[in-house]
């Protein structure tokens, strides 16, 4: 009998780093740019004031509460229970791609993909119709980066902002009104395109949630939107927040997505950093100058959302434009935001040697989007200046 080979404590090492690095792009390269800027910055106590720890705080209550709803299937039940209601292709594809529209409202739009792309893998299979795949997923993909816009816990980016510029909450909504409006036309008439062929999802309806547990953790996530709004301290909610799911459900804690707030900690120091070197901070500035929507929009593309928005907010006190450009620059480049790369690492899962196709696709519908927003973000400024 032949000698099955076990892989050497080295190969699977490297397999294992390789695995992790895939899956935090975003994080190492914020690492990687930390600490670049930290030989031209000594450490010193200016340091401590980089972080935004309202933030940090805010983003971490939101992430424990979503872990704790996911951990009893709290959205995937509620997803199942709406698509069960539509009987045909374009419903089941609207109902997918508006579950995560909205999903990304209150959950942010990491998370409802995490939550929701597995999902519309298996109403799709379920329904004999993986052809459609691609499409859906994309249209998930525009829905959760634009859908989670309107809210201030809806982006990462949004919440940042929302805090360190200490927006109004009133204005906060009339600045991404419009865009929102306009996305959600956008995604409604593409997703219509879609034929009506009749469809049946063959498999069993989900379990409903423990109710008690449901109440429990929709008033903790209440409590955490309160933090966003500056309704009280935000230790005091974080404090209560942390000791609930320590009793309740103490494996939330445990898959908060900690490497979602490092990327944010590595890039508060990048930021910090290039902000106090003088060539840097001048010629930043007067790019940002000039067009802070065009440009957060183009650095989006390049860097992604969540670090242009830390970087350029040192450079700016646009914050309207500002804030449009970095929802709405989530569209074009798969890197243009952690979303995108969430989507497409998912769907290589799913659909194995079809990247190609998908990302032509991708690129075309996202650039579309992207130009009809802009024009709509020049609007917004224009009509709220």
């Amino acid at each position: 009998m032949e000698e099955i080979k076990t892989p050497s404590a080295g190969k699977r090492f490297l397999w294992a780093a390789g695995h992790i690095l895939r899956g935090n792009v975003v994080l190492v390269i914020a690492l990687i740019a930390a600490a670049i800027t930290c030989f031209f910055v000594p450490f010193d106590e200016e340091y401590l004031g980089y972080f935004d720890l309202r933030t940090l705080s805010c983003l971490f209550c939101t992430l424990a509460v979503v872990a704790a709803l996911k951990n009893i299937k709290f959205f995937v039940w509620l997803a199942d229970v709406i698509v069960r209601r539509f009987k045909n292709m374009r419903n089941i594809v609207l109902a997918l791609v508006f579950v995560t529209y909205f999903g990304s409202m209150i959950m942010a739009n990491d998370m409802a993909l995490v939550t929701f792309l597995p999902l519309g893998w298996f109403v799709l299979e379920s329904c004999g119709n993986k052809k459609l795949a691609a499409f859906t997923f994309i249209m998930q993909n525009i829905a959760a980066n634009l859908g989670g816009m309107l809210t201030p816990f809806g982006n990462p980016q949004n919440l940042y902002l929302f805090s360190y510029y200490e927006i109004p909450t009133a204005q906060f909504f009339a600045i991404m009104a419009i865009p929102f409006a306009v996305a959600f036309v956008l995604i409604l008439g593409v997703c219509l395109t879609v034929k009506p062929e009749p469809a049946v999802v063959t498999a069993r309806p989900r379990k409903a949630p423990p109710l008690w547990r449901s109440v429990v953790y929709g008033l903790l996530f209440v409590l955490s939107v309160l933090i966003v709004f500056r309704v009280f301290p935000y230790y005091w909610g974080l404090l209560a927040v942390v000791v609930c799911l320590l009793v309740l459900d103490f494996k939330a804690i445990l898959h908060v997505d900690y490497g979602l707030l490092l990327t944010f900690c590595a890039f508060f120091v990048f930021s910090g950093n290039l902000a106090r070197i003088p060539q840097v901070e001048q010629f930043l500035g007067s790019l940002v100058a000039l067009d802070p929507l065009a440009f957060g929009t183009l650095s989006c593309q390049i860097i992604s959302n969540v670090p242009s928005a830390v970087l350029l907010s040192r450079f700016t006190q646009d914050y309207v434009r500002l804030l449009i450009a970095v929802n709405i620059g989530g569209l074009g480049t798969p890197i243009a935001s952690l979303a995108s790369l969430i989507t497409l690492n998912n769907y290589r899962r799913f659909c194995p040697g079809e990247t190609k196709k998908y990302v032509l696709k991708f690129l075309a519908l996202n650039f579309s989007f992207l130009a009809v927003l802009l024009g709509s973000g020049y609007l917004t400024a224009f009509l709220l200046f």
